[in-house]
């Protein structure tokens, strides 16, 4: 355990709230920067808190990353270890109506914490990444050592223009930078604006689900125990460079500056359709469903080629759908008294 002081920024969030909870059970000191913005409902993000809060060694910082001087304020009075930086505009359909909200939170709050980290000697930074970089790609499982060129939302673009700025960094100034593509996150504390939160929310309703590309979607859904498991063990290893790394061939995942990508993902995409069989099998409740075409900036597939962690990290997803979902239906009911 290399790092003890941590910055995690989206902290309010869902995987942010995970991963600072889990640190600080660790021992760790962890600064939580959130704004507690309205995207989703405020709430949740407060009940996070609160418990967070209840560990001494957790400092909210209620603030934008994207304000310019109260970031680097904020690395210079307390001089971070390392930063896990998950703050971000999410959601795909959402960057179709407010694009400028994802330059302002995905890029230029992401220049804000490279600078912090650049001007404060910060050993380690790691970021999120999407699988939504992968865009158009159609060969199967996505590979980090893949390009990924060819985004079909801004989110997605605003996740690769994060890549390419740490990549940047990494070269200029030696800052060590580690990205991680996450794979369709769930679980307990889960965002309310994602499929199994809107599914379960309207099934105990009695309301229709909407079922885009008729349920013929799959996704690498990935709990989120896996998904901290696998951002703590990268967390103390920091990214080195790559000797063999040839720019006549170049590795897109790895460099000759201090810069890794890996991906973290369950590695068993699963069907939607299935993936509500299970919901509806917990819940014991039929849902009525919308069936649709798919949706602008949406992909058919995601699925995750993880060897490269695991290789480097002993990380291996274990929690299955079958597993993942009554655990969350347990965290719903008891949240909501329902």
């Amino acid at each position: 355990m290399n790092n003890k002081k941590i910055l995690v920024t989206g902290a309010a969030g869902f995987i942010g709230f995970h991963l600072s909870e889990r640190l600080l059970k660790e021992g760790r000191e962890v600064v939580g920067l959130d704004i507690v913005n309205d995207y989703y409902d405020p709430a949740i993000k407060e009940a996070r808190l609160a418990i967070l809060k209840a560990y001494p060694a957790f400092l909210h910082a209620r603030q934008d990353m994207a304000d310019r001087e109260a970031t680097a304020e904020l690395f210079r009075a307390e001089k971070f270890d390392a930063v896990v930086n998950l703050a971000a505009q999410a959601g795909v359909r959402y960057s179709l109506v407010n694009p400028c909200s994802y330059v302002d939170s995905n890029m230029s709050g992401f220049v804000n914490i490279l600078e912090g980290c650049r001007h404060n000697g910060v050993k380690h930074l790691v970021f999120a990444s999407s699988s939504s970089v992968y865009g158009s790609n159609t060969k199967m499982p996505f590979s980090v050592h893949h390009n990924v060129d060819h985004p079909v939302s801004l989110y997605a673009a605003s996740k690769k223009a994060n890549e390419l700025m740490a990549h940047t960094y990494s070269h200029l100034f030696g800052l060590s930078c580690t990205g991680l593509r996450f794979f369709t996150v769930y679980g307990p504390w889960g965002r309310p604006d994602m499929a199994l939160f809107l599914f379960t929310k309207a099934i105990l309703e009695d309301r229709p689900i909407n079922v885009f590309n008729y349920g013929k979607m799959k996704r690498d859904f990935t709990y989120i125990d896996d998904i901290i498991e696998g951002v703590v063990r990268v967390l103390d290893m920091p990214a080195s460079s790559n000797p063999s790394w040839d720019g006549n061939a170049p590795d897109p995942s790895t460099s000759y500056a201090p810069y890794r990508i890996y991906n973290i993902g369950n590695n068993a995409p699963m069907e939607l359709m299935r993936f509500i069989e299970i919901l509806e099998d917990v819940l014991g409740k039929k849902a009525e469903k919308n069936l649709m075409p798919m949706q602008p900036g949406d992909v058919p597939v995601t699925y995750a080629d993880v060897e490269d962690l695991m290789a480097d990290t002993g990380f291996r997803p274990e929690i299955t759908p079958e597993e993942g979902i009554p655990r969350f239906v347990e965290w719903y009911r008891e949240y909501f008294r329902v």
